[in-house]
């Protein structure tokens, strides 16, 4: 790879990396809100680098001599230091570092979704022992992991006869029949992520991935404040909706920005 192909490199990688986290909110399919910051500045960085490198000089040959092996003669006669080949290039593989650099800017991978959330175990919600009184607002907003904790662990039954509303996206019971309403969360990055779901009953699902709205009430079954009631809803109305900023995290939703 010459001089050239390396500073376009940095520059086109700089870019990506700014355009995913800088001018777009494409990082967060990949990563927390919270590096953000990190990426704009590993994405400066780089376009730093390689501007630098496209205005600074080569530095002057390891090889002796004139630059193009002539004062190596004496060990091997092949003017290359004495074993016959070039150890200044780089390899052709590097060249598929433009890939990602590229994807970046025209192509960035698709975001994780009902694909995943279908095969993924839901995630288990932490113990909680105070929960504060519902709002009197009808529908109460709710995240799944909060309707499941109240479902489950909240044994003074707020929820009961309590018209919820959540956001997700549709998720197929990948055993056929029935649908789920899920978010996928991110801890780090898209490589530790994880799922939360409710059980949907009522209305039939809209094609996976879809962003929708849901509201209902708590699907009876089991002992409500207890394990055995299920994280289900019998849901009343269901539409359509934007994908929220904050998709990976299981936040009450945020808009878009225009």
């Amino acid at each position: 790879m010459k001089r050239p192909a390396q500073v376009a490199l940095l520059v086109l990688s700089g870019l990506g990396l700014l355009h995913a986290s800088l001018f777009t909110d494409l990082c967060l399919r990949y990563v927390r809100e919270g590096m953000r910051p990190m990426l704009i500045a590993s994405g400066a960085l780089l376009l730093a680098l390689g501007v630098t490198q496209a205005w600074s000089r080569p530095a002057p040959s390891l090889l002796g001599g004139d630059g193009h092996g002539h004062g190596g003669h004496g060990h091997g006669g092949d003017g290359h230091g004495g074993d016959g080949h070039d150890h200044s290039s780089v390899p052709r593989v590097a060249w598929l570092l433009f890939l990602p650099a590229l994807s970046l800017l025209f192509c960035a991978p698709p975001a994780l979704g009902a694909y995943t959330a279908a095969r993924e175990a839901p995630k288990a919600v932490t113990q909680q022992r105070h929960f504060d009184p519902l709002p009197a607002a009808s529908p109460v907003p709710l995240t799944l992991t909060d309707f499941t904790r109240r479902v489950q662990q909240d044994r003074a039954r707020a929820i009961e006869g309590r018209t919820v509303q959540m956001t997700g996206i549709v998720t197929p019971d990948r055993n056929g029949g029935g649908w789920y309403l899920a978010r996928i969360i991110f801890t780090c990055c898209a490589a530790d992520a994880q799922s939360v779901k409710v059980r949907i009953y009522g209305p039939p699902a809209l094609a996976a991935d879809t962003w929708v709205s849901v509201t209902g009430t708590w699907h009876r079954a089991g002992t409500l404040g207890t394990r055995s009631a299920p994280a289900a809803l019998d849901a009343r109305t269901v539409k359509q909706i934007a994908q929220p900023v904050n998709a990976y995290s299981d936040a009450l939703p945020l808009v878009p920005s225009a």
